[in-house]
């Protein structure tokens, strides 16, 4: 029997938009439960923003002494699956974590059309039952991991998504379209690809491990009648 695919939802609070983390967090989301809080306050690279500190709270003498996020961040690492709110902010800040990240910003905007998309609007919006503990307050990391991974249970249970779908959905357009995105066919079909040299495409899904699951799923859908 498999082992139950682990989401593992991460937030950041930072010195203001372009960056300079003060604090991580993250939750794991597996088998319908939310599991395994980690959070950690890190010294930025820079001044906290004045307009930042009167969202998060998190001031300078919090973050005095405490290591930087480079030191911090191998014990969110490790997990196949990513999931933020907005995640295209949370991959900027973070760069080392590579992998497959799942935006929940993106999927609501598809399953619920015409609503306010923010973290805390949507919350109040689905009536999402989310449990925190009682020390934190929104706009901290951890407590807004806890609504992400009440989110994420809600889009899963109400689209029936599961991971790959979910990456296929929120995929760049090329990969939507059936387009290789790199390499020497950039630019052309996949299933093009598929009938002229297949094996190509067989040398890609061996060779290329990070490979996005949108693209992976559709290079083996356009191999399966030349196999």
């Amino acid at each position: 029997m498999s082992e139950p695919t682990r989401f593992r939802v991460i937030d950041t609070e930072t010195c203001g938009l372009d960056g300079g983390v003060v604090e991580i967090a993250s939750v794991d989301v597996v088998a319908g439960e939310i599991v395994n809080p980690m959070s950690d306050l890190v010294q930025p690279d820079r001044p906290i923003g004045r307009q930042a500190m009167a969202i998060h709270r998190i001031t300078p003498a919090m973050v005095r002494g405490m290591p930087p996020v480079e030191e911090v961040i191998p014990r969110y690492q490790g997990c196949q699956w990513y999931v933020a709110h907005n995640a295209s902010f949370d991959q900027r800040v973070l760069p080392a974590m590579t992998g497959n990240w799942l935006c929940t910003m993106k999927l609501a905007r598809q399953l619920w059309p015409g609503r306010k998309y923010g973290n805390q609007a949507l919350k109040d919006s689905l009536q999402l039952d989310v449990t925190p503990p009682d020390h934190l307050h929104a706009h901290r990391a951890l407590y807004d991991c806890y609504v992400t991974a009440a989110l994420l249970l809600r889009i899963m249970q109400e689209s029936g998504w599961d991971a790959p779908t979910m990456a296929a959905r929120i995929a760049p357009r090329s990969e939507q379209q059936g387009v290789l995105p790199f390499g020497k066919y950039r630019g052309q079909s996949i299933t093009e690809v598929a009938q002229k040299n297949p094996a190509y495409l067989r040398w890609m899904l061996e060779n290329i491990r990070d490979l996005k699951p949108a693209l992976r799923q559709a290079v083996i859908d356009a191999l399966q009648p030349v196999s």
